[in-house]
């Protein structure tokens, strides 16, 4: 039997927790809501949206925003939750890949790539959604991209370390059943590395709450 492709694997994942994994997801993180503090522009774009809650900031910072996730079921989370709390005109929720999203090039001014680089595999796919990201933004754009990182207090790791690790996180389900995630854990050296071997730019990179964080830019 032929093995599903990573892709198949994270989108039947998140299928399968989807409407679980959605109530978790509230608010939108702090760190998203610092990066979009004073910036504006016509199109905004959330990668490995989710249930959309970084669509919701990102709507009111920008005139049209586009959401992309693999799973079928995070879109329709997302869809019912714009349209739950207003914005739903303002957002469009598309099916795509992170490493070959369905956007034009040099049309997004803000972007989030948030809590879902890490799901790609291999290294190669990361990268390459990096230069992806770094397409489709215009001419002064950013964007704000985010992993888990060795320092988090989840791992057993050295948080000085050059290179991350691959792992398997469990999600529990109501009732107890178990549902395996692939993550990729960055080491913050090696995050800026595979920034760097992208084409994008990095303005600024850190640590926070136990994730990277870079703003990026186009080269």
């Amino acid at each position: 039997m032929t093995r599903p492709t990573p892709v198949a694997e994270t989108a039947a994942t998140y299928d399968r927790i989807a409407a679980h994994f959605s109530k978790t997801r509230e608010h939108a993180w702090p760190e998203v809501a610092s990066f979009l503090d004073d910036r504006s522009g016509a199109v905004g774009l959330d990668v490995g949206c989710g249930n959309g809650r970084h669509c919701e900031p990102l709507c009111e910072r920008t005139d049209r925003v586009v959401g992309v996730d693999v799973s079928r079921r995070l879109l329709g989370e997302a869809r019912s939750r714009a349209r739950e709390r207003g914005y739903a005109a303002g957002v469009s929720f598309v099916r795509g890949d992170a490493a070959a999203l369905p956007i034009d090039s040099d049309r997004v001014d803000l972007a989030a790539y948030v809590a879902a680089l890490h799901h790609l595999r291999p290294r190669e796919r990361r990268v390459a959604s990096l230069s992806e990201l770094s397409r489709v933004l215009a001419p002064g754009g950013r964007a704000l991209v985010s992993a888990w990182s060795t320092a988090h207090d989840r791992f057993d790791a050295d948080a000085g370390a050059d290179e991350g690790f691959d792992t398997t996180v469990d999600w529990t389900l109501p009732g107890g059943e178990t549902v395996p995630r692939f993550y990729h854990v960055y080491a913050p050296a090696e995050f800026d590395a595979d920034l760097t071997a992208s084409d994008l730019r990095i303005v600024e990179s850190v640590v926070s709450s136990g994730n990277c964080y870079a703003v990026v830019a186009s080269e």
